[in-house]
């Protein structure tokens, strides 16, 4: 843990802060900060920056209502730039785009290179990839196919891989049992989109559930 005091502010007084989202792990933008900045989005748990264009603060989300909810800031070894790890409200770009960091340059790249835009698989970002499909519906796809069945067609498969599931267990088969909660996993995250449940949403859920668990427990079992 270090202090504001440590952290080395360039002549300008600013430090370059790169904010992530903290379940994908995309980058959504590049701002700079102050000292009032900072300790305001350290107040707040709300990213806060200093705009060089307009020389004022910028509380992110202030007019648009996509806040940013700050999960942790880490500076660097050298203490002259800062990675901030949000949950957002909406898009992190003025744009409407999900990130700032959209546009690819052209030119070739290693054909041995892998490239993500979404950073490391998550579950939020498979989600994400679902709604895409769900907009764009390629044709031929799995996806596109129980998207185009509905609601009822999904929530079957969801039956279906729940048994996969219980079965597998039920065997002791631990190789088996984590394919087949994998392909449920799919298919409820099919489900979420189709019914419109963010997976923030499942997530405070859960959150909320972690604080009276041992009591709901405790009730349940006495009843």
């Amino acid at each position: 843990m270090i202090s504001i005091d440590e952290l080395k502010f360039d002549d300008r007084g600013l430090i370059p802060a790169v904010v992530q989202d903290a379940q994908s792990k995309r980058v959504l933008t590049l701002a700079y900060m102050n000292r009032e900045s900072l300790e305001i989005t350290l107040k707040e748990k709300k990213t806060c920056f200093w705009s060089r264009s307009r020389q004022e603060l910028w509380l992110k989300g202030e007019t648009s209502g996509n806040y940013q909810h700050v999960v942790s800031i880490i500076a660097d070894c050298d203490r002259d730039a800062l990675t901030v790890l949000v949950n957002k409200d909406g898009p992190a770009c003025h744009m409407g785009t999900d990130s700032c960091f959209e546009y690819p340059l052209v030119g070739e790249v290693d054909p041995g290179i892998q490239v993500r835009d979404e950073g490391e698989f998550s579950v939020y970002s498979l989600y994400k990839l679902l709604e895409g499909r769900k907009v764009e519906m390629p044709e031929g796809s799995y996806t596109s196919y129980l998207f185009e069945k509905g609601i009822d067609k999904i929530l079957k498969k969801v039956g279906e891989e729940s048994t996969e599931v219980i079965i597998a267990g039920k065997a002791d088969d631990k190789a088996e049992t984590i394919y087949e909660i994998a392909d449920l996993t799919y298919h409820v995250l099919v489900m979420m989109v189709q019914m419109g449940i963010s997976v923030e949403e499942v997530r405070d859920e859960l959150a909320s559930r972690h604080i009276i668990d041992h009591k709901v427990k405790q009730e349940k079992m006495t009843k």
